[in-house]
């Protein structure tokens, strides 16, 4: 049985999490990494979840406003040994919950195309693709999704 606790970007597991997810991700995106990191960054994050296995931190998330209606999901992740256990959904769920209850009526992502396990997440749990936004609109590597709250 898992926790979720809302907290800050500031919380030492979330950022232990982050940095986990950083170096996977450096990995994967090789060459892009820099461009893709540079709006990735926690400090500025007010709205972050973490999921806790007891005492063992195995997945993390946060939504930082986009516009006044919109939110945009960052920094999910989930530790490899905690995937398949529905963490990554509850993460979701709880961040469209916060979402909404701050007031929001859409919540914003984006992912990588080659990312085909979080795709189908975000599919199942109801977002729709929209047109890559902002920073990502001429990123052929970047997929992006809305959902409403």
């Amino acid at each position: 049985m898992f926790t979720i606790t809302k907290t800050t970007s500031q919380n030492p597991k979330f950022l232990q999490l982050v940095s986990e997810l950083d170096k996977q991700l450096a990995i994967r995106n090789g060459s892009a990494h820099e461009f893709f990191a540079q709006f990735n960054k926690v400090d500025a994050i007010q709205h972050v979840i973490v999921a806790m296995d007891d005492t063992v931190a195995v997945g993390c998330g946060a939504i930082k406003v986009w516009d006044n209606k919109t939110m945009e999901v960052k920094r999910r992740y989930v530790i490899p040994d905690a995937r398949g256990l529905g963490i990554s959904k509850q993460i979701i769920t709880t961040l469209e919950q916060w979402a909404k209850e701050l007031g929001y009526s859409r919540c914003i992502l984006e992912t990588k195309s080659d990312m085909v396990p979080a795709i189908k997440l975000y599919e199942k749990c109801g977002y729709q693709r929209i047109p890559n936004y902002d920073q990502y609109i001429d990123v052929s590597s970047s997929v992006c999704f809305q959902k409403k709250v």
